[in-house]
């Protein structure tokens, strides 16, 4: 008996030591270099964002008493700098107004998802959940029929020019970083879903290859087979001023490629994004995809795709 107390007491005395070294590693979290410049955004929305989203997402985060503590504090430490690569407050007012919008709603669909703040974040602090006013004061700010001069009245929307099927054009490149080709006859694909970004005026049309339309007649989309392939066509909005939406200009074509081997460290698909006439890869380096991956994170239980596409009556049952 006196040695297992013994033993009990040297287990006890170590992992005293241990802990208080341990505080003595603590990575330094803020960042901030000089005033924080505000996002283009009314108050009441810039307060929301600084109450519930900069405790992580900025060079200057507020923890709590008991997220100092190590070892706690080292994967507070790393959430942060993860939080910070994805969306940072601190940085996102130096960029243009389109762009401050553009990263708000996808900041957005995260809450609506239930994807931020993070689960395991909300555990460990509660009362940090977005309310439903929050949420709506944020969707209003962000409200897609807003008036915003797009277009003159009764102005005749200008024809759809996406790239020639072909996809030969001055300087296109035929692979993405993440090695992702672009697939020039991606139009010729059947419909799978529509959908549109109000942020930034953009009309979206997904298309699948046959691959992928075989996958859905049949029903077997969970997980969605090795080399299915959708596009998702992107062209700007233009509203004629009496509330007919019609699509404009080409702005960008955007593929995901499954291949759950070559494509593991990105959930099993590759992302590719090939901007404007001259088709050009999207990404300053090859880790560009992670911004997919994070924004594709949510739907995990639909194989990390929102397209949520319906069989034809009576096909694959």
């Amino acid at each position: 008996m006196r040695g297992w107390l013994k033993l009990l007491t040297t287990l006890v005395v170590v992992g005293l030591v241990f802990f208080v070294l341990a505080q003595a590693v603590r990575p330094e979290l803020v960042t901030s270099v000089g005033p924080k410049a505000e996002i283009a955004a009314p108050l009441e929305v810039r307060e929301i964002l600084e109450r519930r989203c900069e405790q992580c997402h900025s060079d200057e985060p507020r923890l709590s008493w008991f997220d100092h503590v190590a070892p706690a504090y080292w994967l507070v430490a790393h959430d942060v700098r993860e939080a910070r690569s994805r969306l940072n407050f601190s940085e996102l007012g130096t960029k243009p107004p389109a762009v401050q919008r553009a990263e708000l709603f996808e900041a957005v669909n995260m809450i609506q998802l239930g994807a931020m703040p993070l689960p395991s974040y909300r555990a460990a602090h509660p009362g940090s959940d977005v309310t439903e006013e929050e949420l709506a004061t944020l969707k209003a700010y962000l409200n897609p029929f807003a008036p915003d001069g797009l277009a003159a009245m009764n102005a005749a929307p200008p024809p759809v020019a996406p790239p020639p099927s072909d996809g030969v054009r001055k300087g296109a490149a035929s692979v993405s970083l993440s090695g992702v080709p672009y697939f020039p006859d991606y139009r010729d694909w059947k419909v799978l879903s529509t959908t549109d970004r109000g942020d930034n005026k953009t009309l979206r049309i997904i298309t699948g290859n046959d691959v992928a339309i075989r996958a859905v007649e049949q029903r077997k989309t969970d997980p969605w087979p090795d080399q299915s392939v959708f596009a998702k066509i992107t062209m700007s909005a233009v509203d004629d001023g009496q509330g007919h939406v019609a699509s404009g200009k080409f702005v960008q074509v955007e593929f995901m490629l499954k291949d759950a081997q070559k494509y593991a460290t990105t959930q099993g698909w590759g992302y590719a994004r090939y901007k404007g006439d001259e088709l050009k890869p999207y990404g300053a380096d090859k880790h560009f995809d992670h911004e997919c991956t994070g924004c594709h994170e949510p739907m995990r239980d639909n194989d990390y795709v929102y397209t949520l596409p319906i069989a034809r009556p009576g096909v694959g049952r």
